[in-house]
Formats: structure tokens, sequence, C-alpha cells
């Protein structure tokens, strides 16, 4: 075998993350040392990956395209298997917590659906007047881009792009690229205008890293530091283990039911592909319940997750989907887009800002700007800009905001179910877009019927005690 720098399929996995990982290096010092990037917010990973678009575009490097959307791809499924592998811990599981919890799911999914209702009118408007030939479910990838973030973005993209849509995919990480701008951007100056009013205090903090919450780095119970076997690598074979079964489980329901019916397995294989990362959730959790399961059954006298290792890993595979979902967009592809990108990038955060700002003070009446600037840069970039907006004002993590975030993603992916179902469905023929955006407004009222009637009655509980 060949092992110089000839033979480059040696070397390229090498050569692409070190490139990534370069990138996060360079990005993390501007950030630490330019007070611009540091007042603005962005994540690292965000800068890292407009650098690497930057120097890409302009042809002083190159980038693999189809490493990069794998990497994409892969990185959210992996970063939801870990997050779903960790343990609950007991308080989580509060009645109120989850209420709460529950809430907040619901909330989020209501902004999906007013992103994509507020998306397919823009579409449709431009497809009925000045652009005839605009592929009319392109409206969907808003609550992609802007809700769900780059790994969806990328995965319902693609899929669009291969029934028709030239550049979905492009088109799709430039809405979820745009949305961090958004997020920094746009949340500054609105926490700045607020602070002049007098109506938060910015609270200056020493920047910190890590997840929203520290995870003991040892629960009892676990697996000790002396075992044989790294703990890491028990992590990390258990991530790619459930990984593996998410694999077969979706080859296995595709393959079947392509079998009883061609034209069924063609329309549910690409939704199923698309949305790995649900199943992988899925998977994770019953392998959750199996390892609790055999430990009360003393099968098992270990836990061994741990949450701590399961954030890094799942922090790790975000840093990488974003870096190179933003990377490897093609600004080519959005040649004849730049009309509706520019009008969903501008529509889109309006739309989310000021539903935020009239359902927070319901749902949030005790910490209403905590609640609302972390939804806002969550639901336009992703947690981790919702938790940068979120510590301006709230570092220590006094009220509950943070925790919203955590616990209502959660519940947000049983909420949000069937809202991918119905992003399979839309662009298959202009009746079922048409249907599509009549089930979301019935979806988003139900929604909001859920989330005023348990406020309400959250409210009158409170009063009696």
């Amino acid at each position: 075998m060949d092992y110089s720098a000839a033979n480059i399929a040696l070397w390229n996995i090498l050569i692409q993350f070190g490139i990534l990982a370069a990138a996060i290096i360079v990005a993390n010092a501007l950030r630490r040392k330019i007070p611009f990037f540091r007042k603005s917010l962005m994540p690292t990973a965000v800068l890292a990956g407009f650098l690497l678009l930057i120097l890409r575009s302009v042809g002083v490097l190159q980038l693999d395209g189809a490493m990069m959307e794998t990497i994409t791809y892969h990185g959210i499924a992996i970063g939801f298997i870990a997050m779903s592998l960790r343990v609950q811990k007991p308080d989580a599981r509060d009645r109120s917590s989850a209420l709460v919890g529950a809430q907040s799911g619901a909330m989020i999914v209501s902004v999906y659906l007013v992103q994509a209702i507020v998306g397919c009118v823009v579409v449709l408007l431009l497809a009925w007047t000045v652009m005839p030939t605009l592929f009319k479910a392109a409206g969907i990838l808003l609550p992609m881009g802007y809700g769900q973030g780059p790994g969806q973005a990328n995965n319902i993209g693609g899929t669009y792009e291969s029934l028709g849509f030239a550049g979905g995919r492009s088109f799709g990480l430039s809405l979820a690229a745009s949305g961090y701008l958004v997020a920094c951007i746009v949340g500054v100056v609105v926490l700045n205008i607020l602070a002049k009013k007098g109506k938060i205090r910015r609270i200056e903090h020493a920047e910190l890293s890590g997840s929203v919450t520290v995870d003991t780095f040892q629960d009892q119970g676990e697996m000790p530091l002396s075992e044989s076997l790294d703990r890491f690598s028990m992590q990390a074979a258990m991530v790619i283990f459930t990984y593996l079964l998410t694999y077969l489980l979706t080859w296995g329901i595709t393959a079947g039911i392509g079998a009883v019916s061609p034209g069924a397995g063609a329309t549910v294989n690409g939704l199923l592909w698309g949305f790995n990362f649900i199943i992988g959730s899925l998977v994770a959790v019953l392998v959750k319940v199996f390892l609790s399961k055999m430990k009360r059954l003393h099968f098992m006298e270990r836990q061994y997750q741990n949450n701590y290792l399961l954030n890094r890993i799942s922090g790790f595979a975000f840093d990488l989907m974003i870096i190179a979902g933003i990377a490897s967009i093609r600004l080519e592809d959005l040649s004849g887009l730049w009309l509706p990108f520019a009008l969903l990038t501008v529509v889109g955060a309006a739309a989310t800002w000021f539903y935020l700002a009239w359902i927070c003070k319901r749902v949030y009446p005790g910490y209403y700007y905590e609640g609302l600037m972390s939804m806002f840069g969550m639901l336009t970039g992703t947690i981790s800009s919702g938790v940068l907006l979120l510590r301006e004002i709230d570092p220590e993590y006094r009220t509950p905001a943070a925790n919203n975030l955590v616990l209502g993603s959660s519940f947000g992916i049983g909420f949000g179910f069937p809202v991918l179902i119905l992003v399979g469905m839309a662009p298959k023929s202009d009746v079922l877009l048409y249907t599509v955006i009549g089930i979301c407004i019935v979806y988003l009222a139900v929604l909001l019927f859920f989330i005023l009637r348990t406020v309400k009655g959250k409210k009158k509980q409170d009063e009696t005690k």
C-alpha cells in the first residue's frame, strides 16, 4: 500500500478534518481577542464556518464538498443520539418542570409552524407573480433553517433538490447561516435597545465554555475511572452502536415497505433517511430504557452512561455539523434565488420575533425577557445562540429560561414529529402543498389552545395555594 501523499484516499480525511480543526482554533482566537466578534455573540463554530466559506469562495482553499455534506448529515444524528442516551436526573421529572417543558416544547413547534406558514406565503406570492418557475415548497425550508438548524436544512434541502428544486440544499443551508446572523446581530441590537429603555440590565461576565448546565463528572454507581476500558470509549461505543441500530432499523423499514409497495417505498425512503436523527433519538431512548431495566434486574451493576461525556460528544458533533454545513454552501447555487432568500430571511426574523414577544408574555410571565431572548436565539440559530443571548441578562441562570431550552427541545421532538411528515408531503404536488399549509394552521391553533389552557390552569392553581 502506498502511504505517501500521492494516496489521496488515505490522507483526504485527515486533511479535511485538519482544516475544520484549524478553523475552530482560529475562530476561537478571533472571538477571544477581537472585541467585535466577542460582542457579536456569534458562536465560535458559526464564525469558523463563515471563515471557511469565505476562503473557499475566493479560491484560497479547497474543501471536499461531499465530505462536508456527510459530516453535516451524520453530525445531527450523532448529536441527538448522545443527548437522548443521557440519564435523566430525578429533579427533571418534577411535575412542574414537566409542565413547563411541555409548554415550551409546544411553543417551539408552534414557532416552526409560524415560520412554515409565513415562508410558504412568501414563496407562493413570488411564484404567482415575478418568479413563476420558483419551487413552491421552498418556503418550508425556513423553519428547517431557522428553527432546526443546518443539519435539517441540509437534509431537507437535499431531498427537495432531488425533487426538482435546483440549489435546494445550498438554499436551506444559507437560511440556516442567515439565522445565526439574525440570532446574534438582531439579538444583540434588541438587547442594547431594551437596556437603554431600562427594561433589562446587561451584565458583564466572564465567558464560560460548556453546556447549559454543568453535569457531575461521575455519578454514584457509574463505571469507575480505574476500569480497564476508558469511560469516554464506552460513551463513544454506545453512541456509535445506537447509530448502527438506527441504520439497520431504517434500512429494514424502507426495504420492507419497498418490497410491498415500490411507490410507497420511494416516498417513505427519502423521508425516513432524511429524518434519521429522529429515529436515532427514539432508538437511543429504547437503548437507555433497556440499560435501566438490566440494572434494575441486577444483570448490570453499574450505570454506563455518563452525562458529562455524552454532552461533550453531542457538543462536538453539533460543532462539526455547523462548521461543515456553513462551509459547504455553494453560493453559485443561489443564483436566481437571492430575492426569495432575502425576503424569507427578513420576514422570517420579524414573524419569529413578534410571535415570540406575544406568546412568551403568557408562558414566562415571571421572566419574560429571559425567556424571550433565549427562545429567539434558539429559534433563529441553535440552542447555543439562545444561551449566549440569555447569559447577557442572566449569566448565572437564576431563571428557569436555560432549562426550558433543554426541556422544551426534548418535548419538541414529540410535538414536532407531525411537522416533519408534512415537510415530506409538501413538495409532492400543489394540492398537497396547500393541504399542508392548511394542516399547519390547524395544528398551530391546537398547540396554542394547549399552551394557553395549561398556562391558565397553572395560574389558577398557583392562586389557590
